[in-house]
């Protein structure tokens, strides 16, 4: 399957999540990687106005979480987040964010996610991590 194809499958399974109640897109992937983007309006404000910190981790788990899925024998297992972690470095109030996430550890039963959160000036706006749960499924 290709890039274009395995990103429609993965942006269909967001109907009716919080992926698609925050508008959050999966835009890109690679051997080692994938990249989603989320737009910064109201709905994902704090009080003062910029990006609220738990909609930036929602987003960081979402990509961290769907990557980590699609490294797993999916017909057998699955993941789930048992740690997230994260620095907000920098406030936006516009545009997009980005999140890439690339894998620091891939065990068989443990993995650990890096999540770099930026805006659409490639500025560092938060640094995630993730660790996921490799669970074999009850057939």
């Amino acid at each position: 399957m290709d890039k274009k194809n395995i990103l429609k499958k993965i942006n269909s399974a967001n109907k009716d999540t919080l992926m698609e109640t925050l508008d959050i897109e999966f835009i890109d992937i690679g051997e080692d990687f994938l990249v989603a983007k989320m737009p910064v309006t109201s709905k994902v404000y704090q009080p003062d106005g910029v990006l609220h910190g738990g909609a930036t981790v929602a987003l960081a788990e979402s990509v961290g979480s769907a990557v980590s899925y699609m490294s797993v024998d999916y017909i057998n297992q699955t993941v789930r987040g048992i740690i997230i972690s994260a620095n907000h470095l920098k406030s936006v109030k516009e545009g997009y964010v980005y999140a890439r996430a690339t894998p620091l550890h891939k065990g068989r039963t443990t993995q650990l996610w890096e999540i770099k959160i930026t805006d659409d000036n490639d500025n560092l706006i938060s640094h995630c991590k993730l660790s996921t749960m490799v669970l074999n499924k009850n057939n």
